[in-house]
């Protein structure tokens, strides 16, 4: 029996990557489209936010680059990354919607709320693309935004780490998993799971965040379950 009916899955665009340098390993992709199809057939109204970390943050060494303009850039690596999502789930029969902040009206349609809410109860997978459309906004505060516009119940945050340590596990042997944090818990020990605004955002509006290990085959489906997968982070 499922636990969650609506949810929003962010994803990093690093994860995409698979063991490449940068762009974007079909196979990885394929293996989160199967992932994600497993719960869609189960009734689940599945949202997806996803980073574009992949392909842009190579050219961040340009120092002629202001923020704005490589914001905007950021943006468009974003729909980069949702078309090729987008493209691993129809291949497999899913129906998906490409959902854009900024108009690319012959690539995606715009985002209208309400439009999206109506995709996810006719059960297709929705995919928000170009962040919030805004520069100095991350992708962690755009799924944090889509995911309370469209009352999903949780946000599922899929990395490659299985959770929340006292410290980055992959630089310090030491390092200890939380299984659970309230938000007061996070900001008072300074834990690094969404930036502030993001993570603001759903304290405010009282919207979990489980941060999970996304490589490892069946964890999206064992979350969707309410089994203690990764480290669940509420009021």
């Amino acid at each position: 029996m499922a636990k969650y009916k609506r949810i929003l899955l962010k994803l990093s665009g690093e994860a995409l990557m698979g063991d490449q340098d940068y762009g974007i390993d079909n196979n990885r992709v394929i293996q989160y489209c199967e992932e994600i199809k497993a719960i869609a057939e189960q009734g689940i109204e599945v949202a997806v936010v996803i980073g574009g970390g992949n392909i842009y943050r190579g050219m961040q060494a340009a120092n002629s680059i202001d923020r704005v303009q490589g914001d905007h850039m950021g943006m468009l690596a974003t729909m980069i990354n949702g078309l090729a999502l987008q493209s691993g789930m129809e291949a497999i029969g899913m129906k998906t919607r490409l959902l854009s902040a900024i108009k690319m009206e012959q690539i995606a349609e715009p985002f209208i709320r309400r439009r999206a809410v109506r995709h996810l109860e006719k059960g297709r997978i929705v995919i928000f693309g170009a962040g919030t459309g805004n520069p100095y906004f991350t992708t962690d505060t755009a799924a944090s935004l889509r995911a309370i516009e469209i009352e999903a119940d949780v946000i599922l945050k899929g990395t490659r780490v299985d959770g929340i340590y006292t410290a980055d596990p992959e630089k310090d042997a030491t390092a200890t998993k939380f299984d659970t944090l309230s938000f007061a818990d996070v900001i008072s020990k300074n834990l690094n799971v969404m930036d502030m605004t993001a993570f603001t955002l759903c304290q405010e509006n009282n919207v979990p965040i489980i941060v999970f290990d996304m490589n490892r085959p069946g964890n999206l489906q064992r979350v969707i379950k309410g089994e203690r997968v990764g480290t669940l982070v509420e009021l």
